[in-house]
């Protein structure tokens, strides 16, 4: 006789107050969604030089990161995240480790993990987490310190196969490893004068004051184009060295539209969107069909919960 399935409610509406988004736009993808910085401008010195390499080149993070300490910044995430959890475990909206899409998530999770320490040294420390979460809405995030949340609306809607669901999880993956959320904070910090950007880049100053408030500050960060084109590029690289088709880009995206109903998705809305972005990501496969070509595939394949009902 099988194990029963623990009860999973997929419609919870969740409050837990995570919308770091970059406002205005009202599509579905990311209504609620978490962490994704902005990247700064070409006017950012790089922390150090690109090297050479085989798959994308985006350069280095920005000294602006260094205005704020990783470790303050991926704690705040990590309470936040568990404030999340809790409150969907509260509502039976929290996938059990034995949900079927849970599984689906944590293997493809695992096989894009060990790709992620090239980019982000502190990432192999990381407590990597991926959780499923029972609510409608098409929405998916990486907190720093590599806190992964999918809600069950955007893989039964948009039907996502298993390439589809690398893309956007390497996608999201990319603002953690780049740390985007921690380079906006640093240059809203720089901005305002909280402390002298001279100084700071320097490695002067009492940068401890400048995270009192960085709960606030979480949740109220905009973001830009060019932090999307960078994820994109790193997410894509990070998917195909995993295994996963990289031209699984263009049909997320062409699915994204869709549930968009033409305007530009929220997952990305200050970027280019629609055939634009579609244009982006095929000229940027060369790069990276070389790491798919040799990639072992993944050993399972699964697929996208019934639109009928809620089984799995």
């Amino acid at each position: 006789m099988s194990t029963p399935i623990p009860e999973f409610v997929h419609d919870a509406t969740i409050t837990t107050p995570i919308d770091l988004h970059r406002g205005g736009c009202r599509c579905p993808l990311h209504r609620r969604r978490l962490f994704t910085g902005l990247l700064a401008g070409a006017a950012a010195t790089a922390a150090w030089p690109a090297l050479a390499r085989e798959g994308v080149e985006v350069g280095g993070n920005s000294k602006f990161t260094k205005l704020v300490s990783a470790e303050e910044i991926e704690g705040a995430a990590a309470a936040q995240y568990q404030q999340m959890r809790t409150e969907a475990s509260g509502k039976k909206a929290l996938a059990p480790a034995s949900h079927p899409q849970q599984q689906r998530l944590q293997a493809i999770a695992d096989r894009l993990i060990p790709f992620t320490y090239e980019w982000n040294r502190r990432a192999r420390d990381w407590q990597w987490e991926v959780s499923l979460i029972g609510s409608k809405e098409i929405n998916a995030f990486c907190m720093p310190g590599g806190k992964i949340a999918f809600y069950y609306g955007i893989l039964q809607q948009l039907q996502l196969s298993d390439s589809e669901v690398a893309m956007i999880m390497g996608h999201e993956m990319a603002h953690a490893l780049r740390e985007h959320a921690r380079e906006r904070m640093g240059k809203q910090m720089a901005t305002q004068g909280v402390i002298g950007i001279g100084a700071a880049l320097l490695g002067l100053g009492d940068v401890g004051r400048t995270v009192a408030n960085m709960g606030g500050q979480l949740l109220t960060l905009k973001f830009g184009r060019e932090d999307e084109s960078e994820a994109d590029l790193v997410g894509m690289e990070l998917a195909e060295r995993a295994g996963y088709d990289p031209r699984a880009g263009v049909t997320l995206w062409q699915k994204m539209m869709e549930a968009s109903k033409g305007a530009p998705p929220e997952f990305l809305s200050t970027h280019p969107a629609g055939n634009t972005r579609i244009r982006d990501i095929e000229a940027s496969l060369p790069k990276v069909e070389p790491l798919y070509v040799r990639a072992p595939r993944p050993a399972r394949q699964f697929g996208p919960p019934s639109l009928r009902n809620s089984a799995g």
